[in-house]
């Protein structure tokens, strides 16, 4: 079967029955996409087919044939790190670094998504052509992917940073405090 994994083109025999997710780890040797739940509810596995963000964990390998897949290591290398990954870096996007890689990769998946018009469960207009990544947008379209450490708040300050979308509006001072 021929894939094309970050830019390269592979041809690999293998059961059918394999999943996207152990291809990538067991057969190609990347371990970025990492095996969490093995259920698709945790996003540690998340990889990107031609920019759409998926579970590689529930994708069987053979569905991706002659496809374009991405995984961590196809998004940066060590000294030409995604600008995504450098603000993870930055803003203490990670403690144990387990779900960073898919975390990452929703989040390039999740602005394509966004930039497609695709609504979430929060959007307001969904008639609306684009949508603005607000904080709440944000948190709901990565709500699929999990931080055992609860890195939560560097991991949207990372993407808020590198896809430019507006930081949570502080509250209004109360009048009383004003005067």
């Amino acid at each position: 079967m021929h894939f094309v994994i970050n830019g390269n083109a592979i041809e690999l025999e293998f059961d059918p029955r394999t999943s996207l997710l152990d291809l990538l780890r067991e057969r190609l040797h990347l371990f970025g996409a990492k095996k969490g739940c093995n259920q698709g509810a945790c996003g540690a596995c998340t990889v990107l087919v031609e920019g759409t963000r998926i579970n590689s964990c529930l994708a069987l390998a053979v569905q991706y044939q002659g496809r374009e897949i991405t995984t961590i290591e196809g998004l940066g290398e060590p000294g030409a790190l995604h600008p995504l990954q450098a603000a993870f870096v930055e803003h203490d996007g990670f403690q144990c670094g387990y779900c960073t890689p898919g975390q990452i990769c929703s989040a390039v998946g999740m602005m394509r998504e966004l930039e497609g018009g695709v609504p979430s469960h929060v959007s307001g207009n969904v008639a609306a052509p684009r949508f603005e990544l607000t904080p709440e947008e944000l948190r709901e379209r990565m709500s699929g992917n999990l931080c055992r450490c609860g890195a939560y708040n560097g991991i949207v300050e990372a993407i808020q940073e590198t896809f430019g979308a507006p930081a949570a509006v502080p509250e209004p001072a109360s009048s009383e405090a004003a005067q």
